[in-house]
């Protein structure tokens, strides 16, 4: 029974990894669209720091990924896909709201998930990057919340001066 939790766990540990990869691409194409797109310059400030934490972390993920002899994925699947091809349609105030309303809930997800992975990881190189990286996406949560907060002050008093 044992061996078999074991296997399942190192499925999960992969699977996560391979989840990380895609999502860290993603938060880096989304980055740059921020970077071109957005007219607030907190969420372009954000929008960067998102390509440059991302792709810092997803290096060393890749690292990680070929000593553990994890085929991690190179292009993004439809869902993020998506979201990125949604984003790219909008500018402006539009896309500045899209943006980090999406930039919220996907830390929120990804903070559950990585803290999941660094307290019961199996791998030890894969739990012990999710612990790693962990610190720098609470980073990214709190300035997200931030950012979508003051966005949605300024809509406020935006609308009222129309």
């Amino acid at each position: 029974m044992g061996e078999n939790n074991r296997a399942m766990n190192q499925t999960n540990d992969k699977k996560f990894a391979m989840e990380a990869a895609m999502g860290g691409m993603a938060e880096v194409k989304k980055g740059q669209l921020a970077v071109e797109k957005a007219s607030n310059p907190d969420v372009k400030a954000f929008g960067q720091k998102m390509v440059d934490d991302h792709t810092k972390a997803n290096e060393e993920l890749k690292e990680v990924a070929s000593k553990e002899s994890i085929d991690l994925p190179t292009s993004l699947d439809a869902k993020q896909q998506a979201m990125v091809d949604k984003l790219s349609k909008l500018s402006g105030a539009a896309f500045d709201k899209a943006y980090m309303k999406d930039m919220v809930k996907d830390h929120d997800t990804d903070v559950k998930e990585f803290q999941r992975v660094a307290q019961n990881g199996t791998d030890t190189a894969i739990r012990d990057f999710a612990a790693k990286t962990l610190p720098t996406l609470q980073e990214h949560q709190t300035m997200a919340r931030d950012v979508q907060a003051k966005l949605s002050g300024k809509t406020t008093s935006a609308d009222r001066s129309k």
